[in-house]
């Protein structure tokens, strides 16, 4: 969701205008105005100031599958099953060396 929508959302759930909502957050209302029709997008810190003035909280969430290396996924795909069985025998050994050392 773009932050003009979650922005407009929040402030429609609160029964606030855009002007009540100016009036809370201290800052002028044409510049709700441009957040919420897209023309500017706010910094993180103003976004969450203008839903704490909503009742709301900014949430981050991580999306499934970004920062994954697919390329490694794929390399390994293309072994056959004995090989894939024969490389994770290797890396447990690997792992088993590991902790062994550490202790």
């Amino acid at each position: 969701m773009e932050a003009g929508e979650a922005l407009r959302n929040a402030r429609r759930l609160a029964g606030l205008s855009q002007r009540a909502l100016a009036r809370r957050a201290g800052m002028p209302q044409p510049a709700i105005a441009r957040i919420e029709q897209g023309r500017v997008t706010p910094r993180t810190d103003t976004l969450s100031h203008l839903l704490r003035a909503c009742g709301q909280d900014l949430v981050t969430q991580a999306r499934l599958g970004e920062g994954i290396d697919r390329s490694v996924i794929r390399e390994l795909l293309r072994l056959s099953p004995r090989e894939r069985l024969e490389l994770a025998v290797t890396e447990a050994r690997n792992v088993a060396r590991l902790l062994e050392a550490q202790r």
